[in-house]
């Protein structure tokens, strides 16, 4: 794909030991938030003579901790302490695109590692040209210069000046070369500064998208067919119109829309709706014929994503083959704050759709702009998309329906800002799981102990298919009517979905053995489902890890030893689950305790945890999870804990509660009273260990959920003997 100037540093050329930038923000795409008399050397930068120095977020921060981490990292270069950026969040620019998304989204756990390079860039370039506007107002050379926390100091003759008084001067210059500081200089990165986040949100100034007010706003509410696939069949206007508060009702393309002075109003109108639907082509689907389904479905050749040796001839050789299946239910994301975002759509002076500007929580902002103009009937230059903080994301908000709503919803009332709630209940019965996925595993192990032969097939539907339309939009340049966008993205979805990179994430075992195989079925029921915080790994590393202890089992050898002996191509795993197993005393748990193992390598980061159960009759309590992570250099120690504690949390939600159940074409569940998340009185006892590392920073935000729940499965197999092979785990 073209690069086109997304990456904004424009120009670059090696120059000695230095580079050479250009500064110049693209002319035909301003960003957006620009300030017209700052210092803006690049994208996310902005200094002004009065002394502010904004940082242009250009990744969402949804609790992970991003405002803090890139701040650090651009702050660093700067020579700024990030405590002190005045943080905004990004618009929709070309320059903000992340290089391994191809969009703005936020997700992959690439925030860290997709900027770093650039977000240094960006910093020490800034700081160059600040050290050279000050070198020809002292008459002096900018190697006599140095910088410190926002100044360049002239130390021979006791001088100083702040950016701010630079900044004007700055602006003039042209790129000059630069260096970035070396590891030993940081004074920021590495430690644990703290959030720049955390005061405003422990005092209630922080905005999430259901904090937005604007002047005259009504609220609306939208009533959607229970069926997935279903249509509206007949509705009764009267039903609602007259109630108090109700403004008007009609219909959308997910549904009813219901518009009221508030919510409350909104809600009980749409309680008292009559509306009659046709259930749609799923009418009568199942849990237990989705099953069914995938079973039928391994039959199927796979497409082969990782081959080695001659599987067949090895299992057929083999003494004994180990042969099994595991099964990962759908999913819920519940993030904390529901689906939610506002807009004001205006008409120009011959009635027609002139500008729409939203306000949302949203993990996509340059997505969210593509549906706006599909759903409001405008041009990309007029739309204008505000992300607020997110109430938590998991993958549920790279998916904005939301915005399209409330877009839909805006367009027929102009003028007047709407806010489009979502219920709980719509949220949990509206979502885009993670899906139901089926795994037929055989393997077996030699005379020697270690593992012969390994295969493994997964059945599960492709996420690309179904992101297809949204991603082509986003790349094609706005000039490009949608309906050729919309036909290009279903090509390239459909031509992708066979060998859906996402699949397969997890299954590529880092173990040595001759013959390996590992293949995707593609197979979709039909129920909507996206990405779920860790998407591929959070199944297929609950199927693998679970298999590499049976394997170890009939090797009869400790499933640590087992691993540690056939990691010898992966020296970084070895090395996370060494630190894990020895912080959490393999093999040495007090009495009453049973202990389980697991590894995984998701987004380019290493991480083992060893889980801790202690088991009466049936019934089973997490004791203490130790974790032992690799992400290379750690930006934050403080977010990478907390983030790695947060992916135990929600992947032991995954493990251990209620699935989502599928029953005539829809959700059974409704709330948290069906489908709870874990409590704190549930939560186990967490430790979370980081391996120094000087690498390049990696992944961090969903690195904790793939290996807590087989590390899991296995201490109930060690406490119990019972091999458990499917989500969520119940002794029996």
């Amino acid at each position: 794909m073209k690069m086109s100037r997304r990456k904004l540093l424009m120009g670059s050329a090696s120059v000695g030991a230095g580079l050479l930038l250009g500064f110049e923000v693209s002319a035909k795409a301003p960003v957006p938030g620009a300030l017209s008399d700052s210092f803006q050397p690049n994208a996310w930068l902005q200094i002004t003579d009065d002394g502010r120095v904004l940082f242009q977020l250009h990744k969402v921060e949804m609790g992970q901790g991003v405002m803090t981490s890139l701040a650090t990292i651009i702050g660093e270069e700067l020579d700024f302490d990030p405590a002190n950026f005045e943080v905004q969040m990004a618009g929709v620019h070309p320059d903000f695109t992340d290089p391994n998304l191809y969009s703005q989204m936020t997700g992959a756990s690439a925030s860290v590692r997709g900027s770093w390079t650039s977000l240094r860039e960006a910093g020490a370039a800034a700081r160059a040209l600040l050290v050279v506007a000050a070198a020809q107002r002292w008459g002096i050379e900018p190697s006599q210069c140095d910088t410190d926390d926002g100044r360049v100091l002239n130390s021979s003759a006791g001088q100083s000046l702040s950016y701010a008084e630079l900044a004007s001067e700055a602006s003039q210059l042209k790129p000059v070369s630069y260096q970035l500081k070396a590891a030993a200089d940081y004074r920021w990165i590495g430690k644990s500064v703290a959030r720049l986040d955390s005061a405003d949100k422990s005092t209630g100034r922080a905005e999430f998208g259901m904090d937005v007010v604007r002047p005259g706003m009504k609220t609306s509410v939208v009533v959607r067919c229970p069926h997935f696939g279903g249509r509206l069949e007949s509705w009764q206007k009267d039903s609602v119109i007259g109630l108090d508060g109700v403004l008007d009702a009609f219909v959308i393309h997910s549904g009813i829309a219901i518009v009221a002075d508030g919510y409350w109003q909104a809600r009980k109108a749409a309680q008292a709706l009559q509306v009659q639907w046709h259930k749609g082509p799923l009418a009568g689907l199942n849990s237990a014929k989705i099953r069914r389904g995938q079973e039928q479905a391994l039959q199927q050749q796979p497409h082969l994503v990782l081959q080695r040796g001659d599987i067949e001839t090895a299992l057929g050789d083999a003494r004994e083959v180990l042969d099994v299946k595991y099964a990962a239910p759908y999913f819920h994301h519940s993030p904390m704050e529901p689906q939610n975002a506002t807009a004001l759509y205006t008409l120009d002076s011959d009635g027609r759709g002139n500008h729409c500007e939203v306000w949302a929580p949203n993990q996509a902002p340059d997505i969210c702009r593509e549906l706006a103009v599909e759903y409001g009937g405008l041009e990309h230059a007029n739309v204008e998309i505000h992300t607020t903080l997110l109430g938590g994301g998991f993958g549920r908000r790279g998916y904005p329906d939301f915005v399209a709503e409330v877009v839909a919803i805006a367009r027929q009332v102009p003028g007047t800002p709407i806010k489009l709630i979502w219920s709980r209940e719509d949220d949990m019965q509206h979502d885009y799981y993670r899906a139901a996925t089926f795994h037929s595993l055989k393997g077996a192990v030699n005379p020697q102990g270690t593992i012969e032969a390994w295969q493994h097939h997964i059945v599960a539907p492709s996420i690309i298919r179904g992101l297809g339309v949204s991603m082509m939009s986003v790349n094609l340049p706005p000039w490009v009517p949608r309906v050729v966008a919309r036909s290009l993205g279903k090509w390239v979805g459909g031509a992708a979905a066979r060998f859906d990179p996402t699949t397969a994430e997890g299954a590529k075992i880092p173990y040595t053995a001759e013959h390996v195989s590992v293949g995707q079925i593609e197979h979709d029921p039909g129920v909507p489902h996206g990405f779920w915080r860790s998407v591929g790994f959070s199944y297929n590393s609950f199927a693998s890890e679970g298999f590499v202890d049976e394997l170890a089992q009939a090797a009869g050898r400790d499933p640590l030893d087992f691993r540690m002996q056939q990691l010898a191509d992966a020296p970084r795993q070895k090395t996370v689950l060494q630190l894990a197993a020895e912080k959490a005393g393999w093999g040495q748990a007090r009495a009453g305790l049973s202990q389980g193992i697991a590894v995984a390598q998701p987004f380019l980061s290493h991480c083992a945890m060893v889980v801790e159960v202690s088991v009466v009759g049936n019934q089973y309590t997490v004791e203490r999870v130790v974790a032992a992570v690799d992400c290379g250099l750690a930006i934050n120690p403080a977010i990478i804990k907390a983030q790695i504690q947060s992916g135990i949390v929600y992947g032991l939600t995954a493990a251990i509660k209620n699935p989502v159940t599928i029953e005539d074409g829809r959700v059974l569940q409704s709330n948290f009273h069906d489908l709870p998340v874990l409590r704190i009185n549930e939560t186990p006892v967490m430790e979370v260990h980081i391996v120094d590392s000087l690498a390049s920073p990696t992944g961090i935000g969903e690195v904790g959920v793939p290996t807590v729940a087989p590390a899991l499965a296995n201490a109930l197999f060690a406490a119990t003997g019972q091999r458990l092979r499917e989500l969520p785990l119940r002794l029996v």
